[in-house]
């Protein structure tokens, strides 16, 4: 049963995002999938809506800028869930988009009480680190931390307070308090303050994120059609689906467990997935007669969101699982070695730009 609210706030456990479309007036995708079949993410469904990304396209067709923007909650460790948002920056950076990325560090400490140095030294060392490792380029990228950024970005924070009524809140969130209204309203000044005129003006915005900050995404377009001081495009947004954690729930920064970290030691790593839930039968006969199930397995949905690239490959594992030809155990052994290869990789790029993730966060920019 899909919940009235969707809670930004929350670790969100989505099984049937086709009633989430119905239920919210999000967009589907998959008129994109064949025009930008290569990004992995689009072409296979897995950034399954959107709003209004009819007007990024036609800016990413035509050649015009455009902005993407996106925020890190710098809470936990960065994990395979977080690696898409990273994957969605790279890509629409290679189509066009100037990047914006915000570290929420007011938000974490509001939301979960995580003092500012700590949330300042994991978006750094975790997050930022992570970003630069997976490709993401220094060209056209601005970064700020909620706590410490330019003088018009806190008035138009202050100023966006006039536009939605408690009521109006309350309908879109659900229960409110003090720090749930600040930390939505500073959401919308991060989405929205790259059309400020000093920052370049009214253009189009694109936010990439999971279906649970869609809450976020209708207050800000809210506000952009109803603001009358600024000139603001209501932004645009495209939603992922979520993965699930390894032991076969949600996957949560506060469960180790449930997650791989990018920077802890492959080896871990590779035990994790030995031990991850999988679509298997309860017999090893059962199994060769019916076949697995690998929508419902954790190690298929790691090939198929991250180590396997390539859709033919990917084609042969699914049908080897369902027909009864491919095991879990060794189907697992080859999940571990693919994710041993990528993270001893990754990590060895991320210690070559640990120095500039910390230029970059020191920036002066007041």
């Amino acid at each position: 049963m899909m919940k009235e609210k969707l809670n930004p706030w929350e670790s969100t456990d989505i099984s049937d995002y086709d009633k989430l479309i119905q239920n919210f007036g999000i967009k589907p995708m998959q008129k994109y999938c064949s025009k930008l079949d290569d990004f992995h993410l689009i072409r296979r469904g897995i950034i399954f809506g959107h709003r209004d990304f009819e007007k990024i396209f036609s800016h990413i067709t035509s050649g015009k800028k455009y902005v993407l923007m996106t925020g890190l909650m710098p809470s936990g460790r960065f994990h395979l869930g977080h690696k898409m948002v990273a994957d969605e920056i790279k890509y629409f950076q290679t189509k066009g988009a100037k990047i914006f990325v915000c570290a929420a560090d007011i938000e974490s400490y509001l939301m979960r009480g995580i003092p500012l140095a700590e949330a300042r030294q994991t978006a750094v060392e975790e997050y930022l680190t992570n970003y630069l490792a997976s490709g993401i380029s220094m060209e056209n990228l601005t970064f700020w931390f909620q706590s410490d950024y330019i003088t018009p970005y806190y008035l138009l924070r202050d100023m966006l307070a006039r536009r939605p009524t408690f009521n109006e809140l309350k309908a879109i969130y659900g229960q409110l308090s003090t720090e749930k209204i600040i930390s939505s309203l500073t959401q919308a000044a991060d989405i929205l303050h790259p059309q400020l005129p000093g920052l370049g003006g009214k253009r189009p915005v694109l936010v990439p994120c999971g279906a649970d900050q869609d809450p976020h995404i209708r207050l800000t377009r809210d506000i952009a059609k109803r603001e009358t001081e600024y000139d603001f495009t209501p932004p645009a947004a495209v939603y992922h689906k979520f993965m699930k954690g390894l032991t076969g729930g949600k996957m949560s920064s506060s469960d180790p467990k449930s997650y791989v970290a990018l920077l802890e030691e492959p080896e871990v790593a590779a035990k994790k997935i030995m031990s991850a839930k999988t679509g298997g039968r309860e017999s090893l006969d059962l199994q060769k007669k019916e076949g697995g199930k690998p929508n419902e397995c954790v190690v298929y949905e790691l090939c198929l969101y991250h180590l396997t690239l390539d859709d033919l490959e990917l084609s042969r594992v699914y049908h080897e699982c369902v027909e009864g030809k491919r095991l879990c155990g060794e189907c697992k052994k080859q999940c571990a070695d693919s994710l041993k290869k990528y993270l001893k990789q990754h990590q060895r790029k991320a210690g070559k730009v640990r120095g500039l993730a910390e230029e970059i966060a020191s920036k002066k920019r007041c």
